[in-house]
């Protein structure tokens, strides 16, 4: 039998047939040893081809061959033993939720995170929450980087799921396609997919006022069909987002307005660091190459994967 993995919990993956029938499949221990470097060999969004077992007496299968994927969003993994987390595979977008505080998102982590989508060629939306939370010093900082990213190409929306304000700008591009929700917990997320699909009824936690930060409520990724005939994968809040398997000389590729300028550096594999006459570094002095993504570009290629979570917005 074939079908799409709609839940994984590490070790159970909820499989839905095409029929519309759920199984709950496990996987052969042979996949853990073909060399993937991933904590989760199966993630949401997978096609897989599973054997239904018939001694359980229950709708419970095992999962024997996984099909090629399309593509899917990777970050490091927290648990160092294996170096890879799969979020989740075959995706048409991903909607990257960002709040200005309550919990902060710095740009170091958006940026990480756009140049992964880039990467795997999924187009990526920011979507920037709580507007209705902020005053007009933060609402002129929403409109700044909302500004600077869509400059480079991405859309951009201000969004407030707890208002509905512009949620229908949200549904509207969801529409007949399987997508993505990412961003660090308590950002409102599962908030967003209630607006969205209120029947859904997933739970939501108040942010911790200790340090700021939300605490986790979704603990697996999984995928829910909507009413307007789209998928919608939830996902864990993140705290990090690790690149992975990126040579330095492509890095630069992946953030569209740097690969723009490649053509006009000197050497045609410039790192856009110390090289004489590059075209980047000529850009961002003349302030027509944001700082902060600059600077997001020298942390990923120096390998400094520990500080998504530092505030580099702002300085120079």
């Amino acid at each position: 039998m074939e079908g799409t993995v709609y839940k994984s919990t590490g070790s159970w993956y909820t499989v839905r047939t095409g029929e519309g029938d759920f199984y709950e499949c496990r996987i052969k221990g042979k996949f853990r040893l073909k060399g993937i470097k991933s904590t989760n060999p199966v993630s949401v969004g997978d096609e897989v081809v599973f054997e239904v077992d018939g001694a359980s007496g229950n709708a419970q299968g095992i999962i024997t061959e996984i099909k090629d994927r399309k593509n899917y969003i990777i970050r490091k993994s927290v648990n160092l033993s294996k170096q890879t987390h799969i979020i989740a595979a075959n995706l048409d977008q991903v909607f990257l939720i960002v709040t200005l505080n309550n919990p902060p998102t710095f740009t170091s982590f958006i940026d990480r995170f756009l140049v992964t989508s880039e990467a795997y060629h999924i187009p990526a939306i920011l979507l920037f929450n709580k507007i209705d939370t902020y005053n007009e010093e933060e609402l002129d900082e929403i409109k700044y980087l909302a500004n600077l990213y869509r400059e480079i190409g991405y859309t951009c929306i201000g969004i407030s799921a707890k208002t509905g304000k512009n949620v229908d700008k949200v549904k509207e591009l969801m529409i007949g396609k399987t997508s993505m929700f990412s961003g660090h917990s308590g950002v409102g997320k599962s908030t967003l997919v209630n607006a969205i699909e209120p029947q859904l009824d997933l739970k939501t936690k108040k942010i911790s006022s200790q340090h700021m930060q939300g605490q986790h409520t979704t603990t697996f990724a999984e995928m829910f069909d909507l009413e307007c005939g789209a998928k919608i994968i939830d996902t864990p809040g993140i705290k990090g987002f690790g690149i992975v398997d990126m040579e330095k000389e492509e890095i630069g590729d992946y953030f569209p307005e740097f690969f723009k300028l490649k053509g006009e550096c000197k050497f045609n594999n410039c790192l856009h660091m110390d090289e004489p006459h590059c075209a980047v570094k000529k850009a961002l002095e003349n302030n027509e190459v944001a700082w902060s993504r600059y600077k997001s570009y020298v942390q990923m290629l120096s390998g400094e994967q520990e500080n998504y979570r530092m505030d580099i917005y702002g300085e120079k």
